[in-house]
């Protein structure tokens, strides 16, 4: 990432640093031994500016002071961290992030990675681990983000970011590097992901996206790309359906990361891919349309995803499988009426050519059970706005056969913040997308449930597998800010499934 902060872990801080000093405390304003030694000589005035300020170390909140008096540093900084009881591991990246926040757009910085000790009766304060200090540094490298590549005037206060450099003391330095080493080949995959997003649609249009992903051969995934010639001869006829307005071919790429035993089955992961959506025939408003450069965040979130996971060389057998397409309404495009047949062999009525992305699942889903036999599926789509009327931008949606996968996913999202709320299946819901005229249609037919039967639509391409799907249309893309991401595209998901792998699926 261009003007990514430089990071490095040291046991000792520099005496004569003369940049930004960032420290935390807890939620009585008391500090660890390393930063209550290092505060001493400006012990009386931060007393006073807490007091002042009414600063009382609450998560979030945080005081600074210019050139403090007794200090070599130019700007002390101190964050609350809140109270030391349930702190979790996204505590700690948060904290990074906020650190980060903090810092000025040039120049040195060291924080210090220490906190009081937990309960009552003192001691000396104890040094976060290594894996909390590598923490911190993903949620510096994770805040550091911004897609500015095509600006070419700025206002003073968007003048992008000079050369930083940030020092992390802490006591684990050797623990702190190796742990950092597995959280920056995570945090890329995410920021892989957020430029895919960000990127305008007139650059990032299917076949540009699909020879972008040949840069995961670098970290040692094996990449396929089929193209036109291919998907025909596998009877896509759903996929390509949605692509056939567009002036940009169809593709679908398919990546490998044999990390696990040889031989052993994959878990798999899907994405959505509509690098543009019109919506067709169907056409979208005006209003918001540019917004639609972002349908392709399921398939950014897989390609990322596969480049943490081989970047951190996962124990773990993987494939990564994309459908890439752009929904345009020309002479050509598909209308609603037309009946298409899938690779499932399985016939569609399309009433509605907005419904597009669970028509490109739909093919890929099949391909990728019919071709791997995973050992699971998980496919991500920014697929319906009724789970974003449903759930707002907090949570994905989350729909499932398997309650062993939701359970999982449910408690990796919890661990990353990047979580998902389970959402019914049902005979019922169905029934709602049966067509008089095919096997099914490509939408329900009512406002109502919209999210629901989009994902009954899915499930009749899985079989047995388990599979769970993902709808990320509030999470994936106009993305909530928060302390470790201030873009549009949040590169959601690269975390939660790196660590449902981690936590489950490695060997």
């Amino acid at each position: 990432m261009a003007n990514a902060p430089k990071i490095a872990f040291t046991s000792v801080a520099p005496g004569k640093a003369t940049g930004t000093l960032v420290v935390f405390c807890d939620d009585g304003v008391k500090f660890g031994a390393s930063a209550e030694q290092m505060l001493r000589p400006a012990a009386g005035l931060l007393a006073r500016a807490a007091k002042a300020e009414r600063f009382n170390g609450k998560a979030g909140t945080a005081l600074e002071l210019l050139v403090p008096d007794g200090l070599k540093a130019d700007r002390l900084v101190v964050i609350g961290a809140g109270k030391a009881a349930g702190r979790t591991q996204q505590d700690w990246v948060k904290l990074g992030g906020a650190a980060l926040g903090k810092l000025p757009k040039t120049g040195d910085a060291v924080v210090v990675a220490d906190l009081p000790p937990a309960g009552k009766g003192g001691g000396k304060g104890e040094d976060m681990s290594g894996a909390q200090a590598a923490d911190l540094a993903q949620g510096v490298m994770l805040r550091a983000y911004a897609f500015d590549r095509y600006k070419t005037r700025r206002k003073p206060d968007e003048e992008p970011a000079g050369a930083r450099n940030v020092t992390i003391v802490t006591a684990d330095v050797s623990g702190a590097r190796k742990a950092f080493a597995e959280r920056e080949a995570i945090a890329g995959g995410v920021l892989m992901a957020r430029d895919l997003v960000n990127e305008p649609p007139n650059v990032l249009y299917p076949e540009e996206f699909a020879r972008r992903t040949l840069a995961l051969k670098k970290a040692g995934c094996a990449v396929e790309i089929l193209n036109m010639a291919a998907l025909k001869k596998l009877g896509m006829g759903a996929l390509l359906g949605v692509g056939q307005g567009s002036a940009h071919e169809s593709r679908v790429v398919v990546m490998r990361w044999n990390g696990g035993k040889k031989g052993e089955a994959p878990v798999a992961f899907i994405g959505k891919g509509v690098c543009f959506d019109t919506g067709g025939i169907s056409i979208k408003p005006a209003a918001g349309m540019e917004d639609m450069k972002g349908d392709m965040a399921g398939a950014a979130c897989v390609v990322g995803l596969m480049q943490a996971l081989a970047a951190r060389k996962a124990k773990v057998n993987a494939v990564g499988v994309i459908g890439l397409v752009e929904n345009m309404p020309d002479g050509n495009a598909q209308r609603p009426g037309d009946i298409v047949k899938s690779m499932s062999g399985q016939t569609i009525e399309i009433i509605n050519t907005d419904a597009e992305g669970r028509l490109v699942l739909g093919d890929v889903l099949w391909y990728t059970k019919e071709k791997y036999k995973p050992k699971f599926m998980v496919n991500l789509a920014t697929l319906t706005g009724a789970i974003v009327v449903a759930l707002g931008h907090e949570y994905a949606g989350l729909f499932s056969n398997s309650d062993e996968l939701s359970e999982r996913l449910t408690k990796s999202g919890e661990a990353t913040g990047e979580t998902v709320w389970r959402m019914p299946l049902s005979p019922a819901y169905d029934k709602m997308i049966d067509s008089r005229f095919a096997d099914m249609k490509n939408t329900g037919g009512s406002r109502y449930g919209g999210a629901i039967t989009a994902a009954q639509f899915l499930q009749r391409f899985v079989d047995k597998t388990p599979w769970a799907h993902l709808d990320i249309a509030g999470t994936g893309m106009d993305s909530r800010q928060n302390e470790i991401n201030k873009s549009w595209a949040s590169g959601w998901g690269v975390r939660l499934l790196d660590r449902l792998v981690a936590d489950h699926y490695e060997s």
